[in-house]
């Protein structure tokens, strides 16, 4: 943890006197970081009363960890108690503290609850992460209207953002991991009854091209920054599919990329409709794409406001939620909501940002609140509305932080549909063998033609 935090103040110094007209940070910003706020732009110090603690560096693992086993993360917190719970009761007290859409569902079930544990800090980024957020200080810039980036490096693009359109992109390039994978997710709707219904079972690699750690230039303006793919397994009609998508950093002129095997048809076709509101692939209609993991996809479909900081409760280093032994899916998965007791919430520090709908565009949500981590960016709430201005759905992550290696898990969401009182759980790791960390797969893995050349026949 100290040569940790050694290492946030050295990348922090060393970039300390270089100045760009372009750069989104003033110099008073870049020469604060390393004693007021990390690389990454959070706020090293904690809030008034002591609720939000400085940050001090990544998490140390429990005794109970197993290194020869690193998918499964036993809760460092686990002899933690809750601080207090919000409920329907009490919401009032804590109301600047609650996004409108969690209000909604503390009022709607009169069994959800959100039980406050102390507040960790967790996020933890590698050396060259670090090193590169800093470069990016003075480097980056958003092109085409913001639908695009330019001289950014592999570290969060903006530590300091002044617009709505760059935080979304610390978003889009958060760090987990340069690659790693889950040998078995799980994909499941819980409908209003209870009734839980696996919607999609498949091994998943993702990776991150722009943070391979052998890379040391600058990002190219249309390199592909994440490449997802999916082998479904079950339920029988998906067994054999696949899907391949690659998000390209040149939204105007290149964007999503995606693909699909359908071993009924016994070929790959193009598959565009995996973007923006079309329905997620193993949501049942119950989530869209751009919603899974807080937010998914690309910009150009909504005016992004930055509306400043907050302090807010999110889901926060929830180990217990993937625990198999404490909180196997048939404990976690309970009628309109997971399980409460499942369940951590902690205060944080969080970016809010508003996106209303572009004049000529179409989506399912003509408005969003979104409020995003300040220490992780893949971390946060999503309030989506409908048409009439009422919240339709609300999307949080359940973030955890790797032992193994700096980095962390942060795409895995709950999607919970105020009008029907079904949930969308996504890419749930739990009773497979969690997220590992790989080896970088070379980029034909992510290809039409991978997909082909292995599809069952």
């Amino acid at each position: 943890m100290k040569r940790f935090m050694r290492s946030v103040i050295a990348v922090a110094i060393s970039g300390g006197c270089v100045l760009s007209a372009q750069a989104a940070a003033t110099q008073e910003e870049i020469s604060q970081v390393g004693t007021k706020y990390t690389p990454w732009g959070a706020e090293m110090q904690g809030n008034a009363d002591g609720s939000i603690p400085p940050y001090t560096g990544p998490i140390t693992p429990p005794a109970s960890y197993d290194p020869r086993n690193p998918g499964y993360r036993p809760d460092p917190f686990a002899d933690e108690k809750p601080l207090f719970s919000v409920t329907a009761a009490n919401m009032d007290q804590y109301a600047d503290q609650l996004s409108e859409g969690m209000k909604e569902m503390l009022r709607k079930y009169p069994s959800f609850r959100m039980d406050i544990y102390p507040t960790h800090r967790t996020a933890a980024y590698p050396d060259y992460f670090l090193e590169n957020a800093r470069k990016n200080l003075t480097a980056c810039k958003t092109v085409n209207d913001e639908l695009g980036l330019s001289g950014c490096y592999g570290g969060t693009p903006f530590p300091f953002p002044k617009t709505g359109n760059e935080v979304m992109w610390n978003r889009l390039l958060k760090f987990d991991q340069f690659a790693f994978e889950t040998p078995l997710f799980t994909g499941v709707v819980v409908d209003s009854s209870g009734r839980r219904n696996v919607t999609g079972v498949a091994s998943m690699q993702i990776q991150y091209p722009i943070f391979d750690p052998k890379k040391t230039d600058p990002i190219a303006d249309d390199a592909v920054y994440e490449m997802i793919r999916n082998d479904f397994t079950d339920p029988a009609r998906k067994n054999g599919e696949k899907i391949v998508v690659r998000d390209s950093i040149d939204m105007v002129n290149i964007g999503r990329r995606a693909w699909q095997y359908l071993p009924g048809q016994r070929r790959v076709k193009l598959a565009p409709d995996i973007a923006y509101d079309t329905p997620s692939p193993t949501g049942a209609g119950v989530a869209v794409v751009d919603e899974l993991a807080v937010f998914y996809g690309a910009l150009d479909r909504y005016n992004f406001e930055l509306k400043g900081k907050k302090e807010m409760f999110i889901p926060y280093n929830t180990y217990k939620l993937h625990d198999r032994n404490v909180c196997p899916d048939q404990v976690a998965e309970t009628p309109n909501h997971l399980n409460p007791d499942c369940m951590r919430w902690e205060k944080h520090r969080v970016w809010v940002v508003e996106a209303t709908l572009k004049e000529g565009k179409r989506h399912v949500y003509p408005r969003r609140m979104i409020f995003l981590d300040e220490d992780l960016w893949g971390t946060g709430i999503s309030d989506n509305y409908d048409a009439t201005g009422k919240v339709y759905r609300v999307t949080h992550s359940l973030p955890i932080t790797f032992y193994e290696a700096t980095g962390h898990a942060t795409d895995e969401t709950v999607t919970y549909d105020l009008a029907t009182g079904a949930y969308h759980r996504s890419q749930n790791p739990t009773m497979g063998s969690g997220w590992v960390i790989t080896e970088g797969r070379p980029d034909s893995f992510f290809s039409p033609q991978s997909m082909a050349g292995g599809g069952i026949r």
